[in-house]
């Protein structure tokens, strides 16, 4: 039997927004990954970390329907929904920030920004993220390392200098 699964559904509307790149297919994606983990529950094992589960079993949701489908995802003008809601009472100039935020994390590749997110965000180590994705660990390194760096670059920022790179990398578990 499963515990209760409600309180990581908003860790997996946010990792569904970040595949699909559609507010409006999210709680679909959302929807059909509950749906299979409910139906899967006996693969779930006590004691393991219930929420990695859950997103993989998102990942694998998308990652299915992009195969049977084959659709082209939206690009970047759905930035601004993304932030349209929470930042409706923001200042002026944080609301252009954080829709300029949006824009670069949306640029990246797909595998460097699913990264970024599963990192920066849920707050996953290095190990968590690559036995998820079933990715060796310095992928999920690496992929992290290309994501910032060109965080950086979009921003107009130059390169980390060494002292910044090494203190970006989480301890390993």
């Amino acid at each position: 039997m499963l515990p209760d699964i409600t309180r990581h559904i908003p860790a997996l509307r946010r990792y569904a927004l970040v595949l699909t790149r559609d507010p409006g297919q999210v709680e679909d994606l959302v929807q059909e990954s509950l749906t299979r983990a409910l139906a899967g529950s006996r693969t779930w094992r006590p004691g393991s970390d219930l929420r990695a589960w859950l997103l993989s079993i998102t990942h694998n949701t998308f990652i299915s329907g992009w195969r049977r489908e084959q659709v082209a995802r939206t690009g970047l003008e759905q930035g601004a929904e993304l932030v349209a809601a929470p930042m409706a009472t923001a200042l002026p100039d944080l609301r252009v920030e954080a829709r300029q935020v949006v824009e670069r994390l949306l640029a990246l590749p797909d595998g460097m920004r699913e990264i970024l997110l599963l990192a920066v965000v849920e707050e996953m180590s290095y190990r968590e993220i690559a036995d998820m994705l079933n990715i060796p660990l310095g992928t999920v390194m690496s992929r992290l390392a290309r994501a910032r760096q060109a965080l950086r670059q979009q921003a107009g920022e130059g390169p980390a200098t060494p002292a910044e790179r090494r203190a970006s990398f989480k301890l390993v578990e």
